[in-house]
């Protein structure tokens, strides 16, 4: 650890004075900043052990799966049926996928559409005015 930071788990003037501040502002400050200088440098342990425990126990669930889905049970006959259930399932979401994909450009469609008769209006209401007219006249 860096020993020459000013705030580590220490009795070092700066942790002894926040934690006399951390009395007198409210006194759970003081108290945290107590224990932070007592069991400051087990923290790092602690946080090492219970992320080393939880990566353990996930590992655990990930073991149980195989990568492209669940493994098989032993029943034949119930593996056969999930697989043709999830055949039917990604069946369905794929032409799901394909009906948004033609939504989207009935969609895209639709604004292009909208904004060449906006378009065209204005042009209507703009009259026959052409590039020239925008022009100023010669003095």
């Amino acid at each position: 650890m860096n020993q020459s930071a000013l705030i580590r788990p220490d009795w070092t003037p700066a942790t002894i004075a926040l934690m006399v501040l951390g009395f007198v502002v409210f006194w759970p400050l003081g108290l945290a900043m107590l224990a932070y200088i007592i069991f400051g440098e087990r923290l790092r342990d602690f946080k090492r052990n219970a992320n080393d425990r939880a990566d353990g126990f996930f590992n655990g669930f990930r073991r149980s799966t195989r990568r492209y889905g669940p493994t098989a049970t032993g029943n034949m006959a119930f593996d056969d049926w999930r697989r043709a259930e999830t055949d039917r399932i990604e069946e369905q979401r794929r032409k799901l996928e394909e009906m948004r994909e033609e939504f989207d450009s009935y969609l895209r469609e639709l604004r292009r559409a909208k904004d060449q008769e906006e378009f065209d209006r204005f042009m209507r209401e703009r009259g026959g005015r052409g590039p020239e007219a925008n022009q100023y006249p010669a003095v």
